[in-house]
C-alpha cells in the first residue's frame, strides 16, 4: 500500500469518529494557542519597554544614588547625591550638553474637596528638554523661580483632572503638605513609564522642595534623588559617561567601591530586555508543557483506537496487509490529528493575541518563527507518541485479532 492510499484511508478514520478526534486534537489545540499567546505577549512586552526607554528623551543617561549593592538590597537608597554634584557635571563635563537634577517625594494635595497622594518632582527648568516632556498650557519652572524659592507648581495632566475635573487649574491654588502653591502650566500626556504614571506627578522648583517640602538633612548640600543628563549626540554618550564617573570619583573622594551608578538608556533598556525575553521563554516553556500532555493524550487515545479496531487489523491483515502498512497507517492518523490540532492552536493563539493588543497598551505580534516551530512541534509529537500504539497495532497477531469476529 502507498503512502497517499494509507493518507486517505486515515482521514476517512478519523472523519468516521469525529467525537474521539476532536477530543485528542484539544490538548494540541490548547498547548499550541497557549504558545503563541505567550511568545507575542513577550514580545509585545518587549517592544512597549524600548518604546518607553525612548520616550524618556534622546541620550539620556541617569546618575543614581548609592552604590551597586545598595541599589541591589536596599529600597530606600543613602542620599550620595547632592545639587552641587549636577552642577558640577554641567560646567565641567564637555560631552555633556544639559543637566537636570530633581527630588522626589509622595506627598498629599489637595484643591477644595479633592485630594489626590502622587509624586512631586522638585526640578530644574532643563528638566523639560532632558526628559522629552511637553507643556500643553501654561509655563514650565524657571530660574526665577529657583532662584527666589518660589511657589508654583506645574500639573500632569491626570494629575490635574483628578484635582479640578474639567477645569482650567491655570491661576489656581493648590495645597502640598499644607503649602500654597500656585498652578502656573499643565503637562501634555506622557503616558505610563514601567507601570509609574507620569501625568500623575506635580513639578516644583527644585529649590523650593528641598527648602519647603523635604528640607536639608545633608551637610554637603541639597541632597538631590538623582540625575538627569544629555549627551551632546549618541556618539558621545560613552565618553559622557566615563568622564561624569571621574569627576564623581575626584568629588565624592572615592577609592573603593562607587557611592553612585551611571546608567545608560541603553543599560537600562537591555536589562529590562533580558527579563523580558526571560520571562517569555518561561511562560512559552510553560505554554508547551500542555503540548506534551496533548501528545500523551493522543497516544492514549491511538491505544483505545488499536483496540477497538482490532477486528479491522486483524482482516486487513488476513487479505495481505503487511506490518509496515499497518504501521504507516497509524502513524498518519496520529500525525494528522497532531497538525490540524496545532493548524487550530494556531489559529486561536493568533486571534488571542489580536485580542490581547486590542485591549491592553502592549504591541503583541505573531512571529512566523513560532508558527513554524509550533506546527513542527505538533507534527513531532503526533510522530513520537503514535509510534506505540502503530507497533501495536502492527504486531497484532492476524489469528488472535479474527477470532474475536
Amino acid at each position: 500500500m502507498n503512502i497517499l492510499e494509507s493518507l486517505k484511508m486515515a482521514s476517512s478514520t478519523l472523519v468516521a469518529n469525529k467525537l474521539r478526534s476532536g477530543l485528542t486534537m484539544l490538548g494540541i489545540v490548547i498547548g499550541n494557542a497557549s504558545v503563541i499567546a505567550m511568545i507575542g505577549v513577550g514580545q509585545g512586552a518587549q517592544k512597549l519597554a524600548a518604546e518607553q526607554f525612548e520616550s524618556l528623551g534622546p541620550n539620556v543617561l541617569f546618575i543614581v544614588p548609592g552604590s551597586e549593592q545598595a541599589r541591589r538590597t536596599q529600597f530606600n537608597l543613602p542620599k550620595t547625591l547632592v545639587l552641587a554634584d549636577a552642577e558640577a557635571i554641567a560646567t565641567q563635563v564637555p560631552t555633556v550638553k544639559e543637566v537636570a537634577p530633581q527630588i522626589n517625594q509622595t506627598a498629599v494635595m489637595s484643591y477644595r474637596n479633592r485630594n489626590a497622594n502622587d509624586t512631586v518632582i522638585g526640578t530644574t527648568p532643563e528638566f523639560l528638554s532632558v526628559r522629552s516632556f511637553k507643556i500643553d498650557r501654561g509655563r514650565f519652572i524657571n530660574d526665577i523661580d529657583i532662584k527666589r524659592n518660589t511657589r508654583v507648581v506645574v500639573l500632569g495632566s491626570e494629575l490635574s483632572e483628578k484635582l479640578f475635573g474639567n477645569r482650567d487649574p491655570i491661576g489656581k491654588r493648590i495645597r502640598i503638605r499644607n503649602v500654597t502653591f500656585e498652578v502656573i502650566g499643565l503637562m501634555k500626556a506622557k503616558g505610563s513609564f514601567i507601570g509609574d504614571n507620569q501625568d500623575r506627578k506635580a513639578f516644583i522648583p527644585l529649590t523650593t522642595m528641598a527648602n519647603q517640602i523635604v528640607g536639608q538633612t545633608s551637610p554637603y548640600g541639597l541632597e538631590v534623588s538623582w540625575i538627569n543628563v544629555t549627551a551632546k549626540d549618541e556618539q558621545s554618550i560613552r565618553a559622557a559617561k566615563f568622564q561624569i564617573e571621574n569627576l564623581l570619583r575626584l568629588r565624592h573622594k572615592i577609592t573603593d567601591e562607587d557611592d553612585f551608578g551611571v546608567q545608560t538608556q541603553k543599560d537600562i533598556l537591555t536589562i529590562v530586555g533580558t527579563i523580558t525575553t526571560g520571562l517569555t521563554f518561561l511562560l512559552a516553556a510553560i505554554a508547551g508543557i500542555s503540548l506534551i500532555v496533548g501528545g500523551i493524550g493522543v497516544m492514549n487515545i491511538m491505544l483505545v483506537s488499536v483496540t477497538e479496531r482490532t477486528q479491522e487489523i486483524g482482516l486487513r491483515k488476513a487479505i495481505g496487509a503487511r506490518e509496515g502498512d499497518i504501521l504507516v497507517q497509524f502513524l498518519i492518523e496520529a500525525v494528522i490529528v497532531s497538525a490540524v490540532g496545532g493548524i487550530l492552536g494556531i489559529l486561536i493563539g493568533i486571534g488571542a493575541v489580536t485580542l490581547t493588543g486590542a485591549l491592553s497598551p502592549l504591541k503583541p505580534s505573531v512571529s512566523p518563527t513560532a508558527i513554524l516551530l509550533s506546527v513542527g512541534v505538533s507534527g513531532g509529537i503526533g510522530l513520537f507518541f503514535g509510534v506505540v500504539p502503530a507497533q501495536r497495532a502492527a504486531k497484532l497477531d492476524p489469528i488472535v485479532a479474527l477470532r474475536s469476529i
